[in-house]
């Protein structure tokens, strides 16, 4: 199997973000970003995922620097999937967390594409805005070049909502991103490419 790692780097006037990825970790996380609970969910994603990933980013604000986290982490997992070649490609997860219930589907099929249907109540986030979920998972999807469908099916506390949203969004990509051995090193597209 492929190495899949990615180390992405980025500054700007607003952000400096390092951020390493490993496709198919063990789920070893290290979050450092200033916001406690981007930090909690960031890290569902890679627990639950079995995704390692590392990431350093200082910013002037919360949305330059959870939007350019979303591209840093998109832009790693492109880069780690390479051609993708012998990936499933496609996968799902419904995930609970409480009275909350998440799912979320991807297609790294090479185009970016979000349809979200991820309402919020705006409770209490410990100062997080709700709407840099929404926001974080656009900018993640464009760069990783896949389609992304998430819907919170139910619920009523805005953290449990977006922890079951976090977690189920690393168990579809972790379904994804995983490698058929009955497709070894084919393309799964009857175009025969996936743009990379």
């Amino acid at each position: 199997m492929p190495n899949r790692l990615s180390v992405v780097k980025r500054e700007t006037r607003e952000t400096n973000i390092a951020l390493e990825l490993k496709i198919g970790g063990s789920g070893k996380w290290e979050m450092s970003t200033g916001i406690r609970m981007f930090d909690h969910l960031m890290s569902q994603l890679a627990q639950h995922g079995l995704f390692d990933i590392t990431i350093s980013a200082t910013g002037s604000d919360q949305h330059h620097l959870v939007e350019d986290v979303g591209i840093c982490l998109g832009r790693a997992f492109n880069e780690a999937l390479g051609e993708k070649r012998g990936i499933v490609r496609m996968g799902q997860a419904t995930v609970p967390m409480d009275e909350a219930l998440a799912m979320v589907v991807v297609d790294i099929g090479g185009r970016g594409y979000t349809v979200l249907d991820i309402p919020f109540t705006d409770n209490d986030m410990t100062g997080f805005p709700t709407d840099l979920v929404r926001h974080f998972l656009e900018s993640f999807a464009i760069e990783a070049r896949l389609n992304l469908h998430a819907r919170i099916v139910y619920g009523a506390n805005d953290h449990h909502k977006a922890e079951a949203l976090f977690k189920a969004l690393g168990r579809a990509l972790d379904t994804a991103t995983r490698i058929d051995q009955r497709i070894s090193g084919e393309l799964p597209s009857t175009k025969e490419l996936l743009e990379y």
